[in-house]
């Protein structure tokens, strides 16, 4: 930690930034790779493995960091904007009266999956999984509602898009 405690605000934001990338790269590659040496599905199934219970325990973490207090909706929003994949990915939130929605136009993942040739991977169960671990951590009465994901059918400009409730 000496190296961070002596960095000025720029260098650390760079630093910061590298961090997401490699962060988001290593997840990459340990897909690419299960996926080649064993298949698609079982790359899949561990993904949904490590994405049901990861989440949760970042929750926990940013809750107690940032001694967030709120729960229910208003607790998830303001833990979910310090997520680190809402910040790789540009998850956009969309809160109203009852409900928040998330969009995600930008996948990084498929865009490069697609752009690799590799087409779309079933990412809907993984994100059902990430969701409802984090959510629950701020308020066990969120529910996770899947409005469409992959594989499902989605317009050409979002990759999916979710449901909250209480």
């Amino acid at each position: 930690m000496r190296v961070i405690e002596k960095m000025e605000a720029p260098e650390l934001r760079s630093y910061i930034e590298f961090l997401l990338w490699h962060y988001r790269v290593v997840d990459a590659f340990w897909f690419i790779n299960v996926a080649e040496d064993f298949d698609q599905p079982t790359a899949e199934h561990l993904n949904e493995k490590v994405w049901g219970r990861v989440p949760g325990m970042a929750a926990k973490e940013l809750i107690k960091r940032f001694n967030i207090k709120e729960k229910g909706l208003e607790g998830f929003v303001k833990t979910l904007k310090l997520f680190t994949w809402t910040i790789i990915v540009g998850y956009e939130i969309e809160e109203k009266d009852n409900e928040v929605i998330i969009t995600i136009p930008h996948c990084p993942t498929q865009e490069a999956r697609l752009k690799r040739g590799d087409g779309e991977f079933v990412c809907k169960e993984m994100h059902k999984g990430e969701f409802t671990a984090f959510a629950h951590e701020i308020d066990p009465d969120i529910k996770v509602e899947c409005l469409f994901a992959p594989p499902d059918p989605h317009p050409g400009d979002v990759f999916c898009k979710w449901r909250f409730t209480v």
